[in-house]
């Protein structure tokens, strides 16, 4: 899921330019902030032929706070804006028109790389492309389970006993929990927000 997507709404057929993705390196909690002062700036400065796409990539987590299941919305890369725009002429001169629409965005810090912009690799591309894909329409829990971590169970039947995790299964977001039930050691199958794990 990306948390915020912009495509610019040139047809792609249509576009003047060549496409080149980029990494923005931006303020740290700003994202959104660059993301929205782009996407309004795009449209008043007729920039569509020039920014084809603006993206955060995301995915949805999902936590236990005081009992209650809640899903939040986590950056993949924080402190990262991805632009798909013309930056660079086939001479790889830089594209005043582009190069200053970027460095007067507030929060835009400048380019991962450093100062002289370089287009990421297609390779890059794919695979970022690839885990915004993946995990669509997925929520990922929080905390990831791992056989032997000691837990608490947070919900259902068994609220407030203690156990360890016996088995994982990742595809269907559940956990196999030992816990003790009248003294004797009994596996229950809990879905991963059910249970809160005990730091040692």
């Amino acid at each position: 899921m990306n948390e915020e997507t912009f495509t610019s709404q040139s047809d792609v057929a249509e576009r003047k330019y060549p496409q080149q993705w980029y990494a923005l390196h931006v303020m740290s909690g700003q994202e959104s902030n660059v993301f929205k002062s782009m996407t309004g700036r795009v449209r008043i400065e007729e920039m569509g032929d020039y920014l084809h796409e603006i993206l955060i990539p995301s995915e949805r987590v999902s936590e236990v706070k005081r009992g209650k299941k809640m899903e939040l919305t986590r950056k993949l890369y924080p402190g990262y804006v991805f632009v798909n725009m013309y930056l660079l002429d086939e001479n790889k001169q830089l594209v005043d028109k582009t190069w200053y629409f970027v460095k007067d965005t507030p929060g835009v810090l400048g380019f991962a790389n450093g100062d002289k912009p370089l287009p990421m690799r297609q390779s890059e591309v794919d695979a970022m492309l690839a885990q915004l894909r993946d995990k669509e329409d997925k929520v990922t829990p929080k905390v990831q389970w791992q056989v032997g971590d000691r837990v608490r169970v947070g919900d259902g039947p068994f609220e407030g006993q203690e156990g360890v995790i016996e088995g994982v299964d990742e595809a269907r977001g559940r956990v196999n929990v030992a816990v003790s039930i009248f003294g004797r050691s009994t596996p229950v199958e809990l879905e991963y927000w059910q249970v809160a794990k005990i730091e040692e």
